[in-house]
Parts: C-alpha cells; structure tokens; sequence
C-alpha cells in the first residue's frame, strides 16, 4: 500500500539564500503527514529528524527533483514504501499456473 502524498524528513537541513525557505539535505525519509512515523518505520522524534511539510518526496529525488541539490541519500525502504522499482519494467507473470 503506498503512501499518495507523502511529504519529507530529513536528517540535515539548509536554507535557500535566494527566497530564504529551508530545505531537506542529507538523508531523506518519506513521511506520511500527522503521523510521528517516516513511511519506514523510523520514529520522527527519536532518529532526530526534521519535517519538512512543503516539500513533497518527488522534489527530493535526485534525478528529477528540485529541490534535491544538498540530498545526499534517498532511504530505500521508503523509495520502496513509495512504489519504486529497482527497474522500470513492472511484474507480470509469463507462464501462469492452471
């Protein structure tokens, strides 16, 4: 079960000198909003990390996102939680059982 609209978590922050917003860096987690959690199970308050609310996970991506330029890692069990593949070719199955 994926998460639609997750925002984002991340272990680091900085902040734009242009519009003076701040964004994720570092190690990004997808967070589901109003629950304490990332989509991977990590406890927000406990692994010390900070929500970022008006950030979506597809921003942080680093191959098309925008705001992307200080992530670092992408946690793959959230990536997973999210619905990526390893590959872009999805499951089928080519010889079904009877």
């Amino acid at each position: 079960m994926a998460v639609r609209n997750a925002a984002v978590a991340a272990a680091d922050r900085w902040t734009d000198p242009d519009d003076g917003i701040r964004y994720p860096a570092g190690e990004v987690h997808a967070w589901e909003r109003g629950r304490n959690e990332t989509v991977c199970g990590l406890s927000l308050s406990r692994s010390g990390l900070s929500r970022f609310p008006h950030v979506t996970w597809a921003d942080v991506q680093p191959d098309s996102g925008r705001h992307a330029e200080e992530v670092q890692a992408v946690c793959r069990r959230c990536a997973a939680g999210m619905g990526a593949r390893r590959d872009e070719r999805g499951w089928t199955r080519t010889n079904p059982r009877p």
